[in-house]
């Protein structure tokens, strides 16, 4: 199979790893922190969030943008078609934009009994959206070979809220001071920010049309 693919398709598996680098650099941040932060009050775990691991993760997702765009321009500079390309791409972003940006907020805090849903929906949005991306795609081409415009928000949107969230752990908004607090609902707690996820997820399946540049 590897001598099948073509340069365009590594580019996309690099966006994939990229985006699976920073799932994982959330996940050893999370395991450091909670062990140097147990007994810390909540005036030292500001210091606690900070962290080159979490450096890492914001750092991985622009470069997996990057990949995602790149694969593209690869593929038409070098004029190879890939039988994997379209597939690759739609499993690529899954991880980089769907699954990545849920682990990210979760991490710096919106981990709540009813936050974990929201994320579980937006991350079923992205799967959904491209997939419909993909059987739809052929309709929506033009006699330039271009597809004329996506339906719904592409999935790499959700780097808005990775930047959000990026801003906000920049600035200790993260955690315990989460910004717009904690609810609770229940024997649950919920976090409002949480909702931002919702809207992306829900742009993500609808009929919102957005022309492609």
């Amino acid at each position: 199979m590897i001598r099948s693919l073509v340069l365009a398709d590594f580019v996309t598996l690099l966006n994939a790893a990229f985006g699976t680098a920073a799932i994982l650099f959330c996940l050893n941040h999370m395991d450091v922190a909670g062990r140097a932060c147990a007994d810390a009050g909540k005036a030292l775990r500001a210091a606690c969030i900070d962290s080159p691991w979490l450096w890492a993760a914001f750092l991985m997702l622009p470069l997996a943008f990057i990949a995602d765009a790149l694969d593209g321009w690869v593929a038409r500079h070098r004029k190879r078609k890939s039988p994997y390309g379209g597939d690759l791409d739609s499993l690529a972003d899954i991880i980089s934009f769907g699954v990545a940006p849920a682990v990210v907020g979760f991490t710096l805090g919106i981990r709540g009994g009813w936050d974990v849903p929201v994320l579980i929906y937006f991350v079923a949005c992205g799967i959904a959206r491209l997939a419909r991306f993909n059987v739809t795609a052929d309709q929506l081409t033009t006699d330039s070979g271009k597809v004329s415009h996506f339906e719904g928000t592409p999935i790499p949107a959700s780097l808005g809220l990775v930047l959000l969230l990026f801003v906000a752990w920049r600035v200790h908004a993260v955690g315990d001071a989460l910004w717009w607090g904690e609810l609770r609902l229940g024997p649950a707690g919920f976090h409002p920010l949480v909702l931002l996820y919702a809207l992306s997820g829900s742009l993500m399946v609808s009929r919102v049309r957005i022309p492609k540049l």
